[in-house]
């Protein structure tokens, strides 16, 4: 056995624990989810007070995001 394939056949990783999986993948929906709900309130809710330090550009995007989405604004 030459010193250059000595040790390279090392077994695969294992995968993590199934329940550690399971709650990674429920973080990421719950992370997902939260940040749904703070789009959701900015472009229904707000009506700009949120964006108002950005300047008008993000107001207006999410203004057309009400008229899209059909929600009463004027």
């Amino acid at each position: 056995m030459s010193p250059h394939t000595a040790g390279t056949t090392a077994a695969p990783q294992a995968p993590s624990h199934p329940a550690t999986v399971r709650t990674r993948d429920w973080m990421i929906v719950a992370a997902a989810a939260v940040l749904a709900l703070i789009a959701l309130y900015a472009v229904f809710v707000d009506n700009g007070n949120l964006v108002s330090a950005t300047g008008g550009y993000l107001h207006e995007f999410s203004h057309d995001g009400r008229h899209l989405f059909g929600a009463p604004c004027h």
